[in-house]
């Protein structure tokens, strides 16, 4: 075995992020590859009901990087949402589902593609590399697939996201249905956390060539449980703008059950 390889998704992470991490290292493991998979934020509700269901520990938290590590990105590829220093490592390979705004001095591993979740690419890679996906990981990539479509309700999911889902639960052993059902309701209880908590639940930092700001997104039940606390979302988000000097920020909040969202949008690029 050669180095060792940091495997993480994005900062603030969703399920996509950590499910994924996790399953690409195992599957870089059974390839001969000293592969570890990290977390690069606190793990969330959601993200803590899948772990726990598949009895799948949690990855180390990571910090940074140095210059010499070699490093897989999962489900980002955006350095503006990738740990500290990693303009400077060595990054190996890349499997992500979003755009790709991306630029390397040497060639490299990359797979992208337009589905619904990093999970559903990560099963044709089991698929495509012979290696046998056990419970835990088909649990995983389940988690994955229906956190990020909302249960196939999102527009980005795709056919080939659902058929894989049904085929990973009957590896996983569950029912798609009311193991979604109950992993999404897990993660939308936010009555705990603070304003600055909830918005930095799942959100990331984008920087298109004049404009730089921030999307985040919240899962609900019940958005009026969401918009009791407008002010002071708003506030939390007022601060977030002048503290990274962001152009505008936008915070949804979807309604699981019934596939809508209610958005605010602040900054003087907002409309």
């Amino acid at each position: 075995m050669g180095n060792k390889l940091y495997v993480f998704g994005h900062t603030k992470p969703d399920t996509d992020s950590i499910a994924s991490a996790i399953v690409f290292a195992r599957l870089q493991k059974a390839l001969g590859i000293d592969a570890v998979a990290y977390k690069l934020g606190e793990v969330n509700k959601e993200t803590k009901y899948a772990l726990k269901t598949f009895e799948v520990e949690e990855p180390q938290t990571l910090t940074s990087v140095d210059e010499n590590c070699e490093v897989a990105l999962v489900d980002h590829n955006e350095f503006s949402q990738s740990a500290q220093g990693i303009e400077k490592a060595k990054i190996k390979m890349v499997v992500d589902h979003h755009k790709i705004k991306f630029e390397t001095k040497e060639p490299m591993y990359f797979i992208a593609e337009p589905l619904g979740c990093t999970g559903t690419v990560l099963y044709k890679l089991y698929k495509q590399n012979g290696v046998d996906i056990d419970s835990q990981m088909a649990g995983l990539m389940l988690s994955a697939i229906i956190s990020d479509t909302l249960l196939f309700k999102s527009p980005t999911c795709t056919e080939f996201d659902k058929e894989v889902a049904t085929k990973l639960a009957s590896l996983a052993g569950v029912d798609v249905e009311s193991y979604g059902k109950e992993m999404l309701k897990a993660g939308t209880d936010i009555s705990e956390f603070t304003p600055f908590q909830v918005i930095n639940m799942d959100s990331k930092e984008f920087d298109d060539e004049h404009i730089k700001f921030e999307i985040s997104q919240v899962n609900a039940i019940d958005l009026n449980s969401v918009f009791s606390r407008q002010s002071e979302l708003e506030d939390a988000i007022n601060k977030e703008i002048k503290e990274k000097n962001l152009d505008f920020y936008m915070f949804a909040a979807t309604d699981i059950l019934n596939a809508n969202s209610k958005i605010i949008a602040i900054g003087n690029k907002a409309d």
